[in-house]
């Protein structure tokens, strides 16, 4: 694990700040980095005025090689990049599901001719994504997915219901994990379908969180239609793309998001030092815990960036940070005391501590459960008996 930078990521490092300098202005400059998790309904038509910004100025697929339209960064300038943008202050991006797992996806099991159809608009800003992959009955244990696709002429046909569809109501395609066939065993018969979102047969449903915001869905397809050439991979071959795609999703964003959680923890500590709340040895035991797990954050996830291939390190960089990002959501209200319980506006008018307190709950459930996480642990790490089905 490195953890010096060379002259040469310097300079890109330079690049990079000095780019934001210059456009992070204006609108952009006064949305500032609204719009994240918990967050996700602010400043949408300027966000994405900022993806397609961005696009245009090459900072998009940064990591894609460059004959798929990439820069061809390396792992650390990619690093070096997310980490600029966050400390920057720049919006949310509204195209990290296109970015960061389908345009990867793709670029590892697509056709030539689904690369030179979906990466460039991708790369503009010009077509959002969403992820169909969990069901009623099949969140963690995903090889139980239920909805289907039949074959009708040169078109799919796909019929079931997908839940907890990030920014569904805002996405232009869904990249959907369907049953294609009903008599292979459960991990196999699944295609992975490229299915369009706005046509007849899709309903999107928002679901209200604790927070009153709805950045999750309920999609209904009810004989929607997909081209016959989009399915990446193998037809009845879909679970292997589909593990492809939950590999890419353990990338350097999330040392870009340990940035934020050291700003909230930052605040954290500000309103202990401001209601002496820092006072209490305990409470500064509590503080000073949550510094060194944080600083344990990024080393771990350093680590499991370098390996050659994603593994077990994964599922503990992914257990670590959500229970301690739901910790320090719990550590917030305590440092408030009881104003944490009273919201000065309407119903949902939050601060900052109070939605991050709510919606860090969920952190500890998308992406993969923390049991499941445990689970992959003890039987791919620690060689534990596999759990009883």
């Amino acid at each position: 694990m490195q953890l010096r930078f060379s002259a040469e990521d310097e300079a890109f490092r330079k690049e990079v700040r000095d780019w934001l300098t210059d456009n992070l202005v204006g609108e952009f400059r006064a949305l500032g980095a609204r719009g994240g998790p918990g967050r996700e309904h602010e400043g949408f038509d300027v966000r994405l005025a900022w993806e397609r910004r961005l696009g245009e100025a090459g900072w998009t697929g940064l990591g894609w090689p460059k004959q798929h339209g990439g820069r061809g960064a390396t792992l650390t300038q990619q690093v070096i990049f997310n980490e600029e943008y966050v400390r920057a202050g720049a919006p949310a991006r509204v195209g990290i599901v296109g970015e960061g797992l389908l345009g990867p996806t793709l670029i590892a099991f697509g056709t030539d001719e689904q690369q030179h159809r979906f990466l460039p608009p991708i790369l503009k800003g010009e077509e959002l994504w969403c992820q169909g992959y969990s069901e009623p009955d099949a969140g963690s244990d995903l090889a139980n997915v239920q909805t289907r696709a039949v074959l009708d002429g040169d078109e799919w046909v796909v019929s079931g219901q997908k839940v907890w569809t990030s920014l569904a109501h805002w996405a232009d395609w869904c990249f959907v994990l369907c049953r294609t066939n009903a008599d292979a065993p459960r991990h196999r018969g699944l295609s992975y379908l490229l299915c369009p979102m706005r046509q007849d047969g899709v309903e999107i449903r928002p679901i209200v969180q604790l927070t009153g915001t709805s950045e999750f869905n309920e999609v209904f397809f009810d004989g929607a239609r997909t081209a016959r050439g989009n399915v990446v991979g193998e037809v009845d071959g879909g679970w292997k793309v589909a593990m492809g795609t939950l590999g890419f999703e353990r990338g350097v964003s999330t040392l870009a998001n340990q940035i934020g959680f050291e700003r909230e923890l930052e605040r954290v500590i500000a309103l202990a030092r401001a209601n002496r709340a820092a006072a209490d040895p305990r409470m500064r035991q509590r503080l000073a815990s949550a510094w060194i797990g944080l600083r344990l954050l990024r080393f771990n996830a350093l680590r499991t960036l370098t390996a050659v291939e994603p593994g077990p390190e994964a599922s503990v960089s992914k257990l670590h940070w959500a229970t301690w990002h739901r910790a320090l959501g719990e550590l917030a209200m305590d440092v408030q005391g009881m104003s944490a319980t009273v919201v000065e506006g309407g119903e949902h008018e939050l601060d900052d501590l109070q939605r991050l307190f709510l919606f860090a709950r969920a952190d500890t459930i998308y992406g993969g459960s923390n049991q499941i996480q445990r689970n992959i642990i003890g039987e791919r790490a620690l060689d534990l008996p596999r759990e009883p089905a």
